[in-house]
């Protein structure tokens, strides 16, 4: 059995199984990238928030006999000035030291973490679009894997903090945020056009699509393998980025974690979209986490 960890800018996950059966899948949305953009350090709020995750995790692999663990983690814990405190505090409650995965493993395991778990065969090639707090990763693949894969400087946190800072967002804020999205994507080297499949993956995604979807709650069983219009979740996208904080949850699907950031979120995954050829997007639980965890079992 093997115990998979993903410590995003935004969220920290957790898998435990004996793969293919999943014992254990947590998610907590921690904020470890609470201001690191402008910092350049971890907050200690948002370090306090993490470990407390991290507790409550360690004490659900406790309950189970896994025998191999992986902690993957944001580049921001190696690069901030305090990043020892949080490797330390890592290692104190786990056991292991987080490693930060190079931007080669990084899509190669958001890939494999999402095509596997497709229940219909995929049209080739797939694009992957995994859209974190602090990065998005963009990973274009063939049955054999990925062939071409970018991550991106640009993710919900990251973008908010930098442009979206009015409540609801000014309509400069957000033409702002969308340039810098742009600019980003035509300096992309990953052929987005190409794709015959698209599958987003992570909470921006399956947020955005509940929201298509108009879900009377959360169920990852309807949102899971879900196929919606691109042009839905553009015109989603669309009514979301106005909407104020107070609006937005009001949708009885929404995270109070996510919600200040999904507009920012959902603006990355519509011009994504709007470069891509493919008329719908999948939408898939299972992301690099999955990965994380079927590269030890290999």
């Amino acid at each position: 059995m093997v115990a998979a960890f993903d410590c995003g800018t935004n969220t920290i996950k957790l898998l435990i199984g004996a793969l293919p059966d999943v014992a254990v899948r947590e998610s907590r949305i921690v904020r470890l990238g609470q201001g690191v953009d402008a910092t350049g350090r971890l907050a200690d709020e948002a370090l306090e928030r993490t470990f407390a995750a991290i507790d409550e995790y360690a004490a659900l692999v406790a309950q189970h006999p896994v025998s191999r663990m992986r902690f993957c983690a944001t580049s921001a814990t190696r690069d901030s000035s305090n990043a020892s405190v949080f490797a330390s505090g890592v290692h104190e409650r786990l056991g292991v030291w987080p490693e930060v995965l190079t931007g080669s493993e990084e899509a190669a395991l958001a890939y494999d973490g999402a095509v596997r778990n497709l229940r219909t065969p995929p049209a080739y090639p797939v694009l992957v679009v995994d859209i974190g707090g602090g990065s998005t990763e963009l990973v274009l693949g063939d049955a054999t894997g990925p062939v071409a894969g970018e991550s991106i400087d640009m993710g919900s946190v990251r973008m908010h903090e930098r442009y979206l800072r009015t409540d609801p967002p000014t309509s400069s804020e957000v033409a702002a945020c969308v340039a810098a999205i742009d600019a980003h994507l035509d300096d992309c080297p990953v052929d987005l056009a190409s794709a015959a499949t698209v599958v987003g993956v992570a909470g921006t995604v399956l947020s955005i699509t509940a929201g298509v979807l108009d879900l009377p709650t959360y169920d990852k069983s309807v949102i899971d393998q879900a196929e919606v219009l691109a042009a839905d979740v553009l015109a989603f996208v669309d009514r979301l980025v106005g909407m104020s904080i107070e609006e937005r949850m009001a949708f009885p699907w929404m995270h109070p974690g996510r919600v200040d950031v999904l507009g920012a979120g959902g603006l990355i995954l519509s011009r994504v979209l709007a470069r891509c050829s493919a008329a719908t997007l999948v939408a898939s639980e299972a992301d690099i986490l999955d990965g994380i965890a079927w590269s030890m079992v290999r």
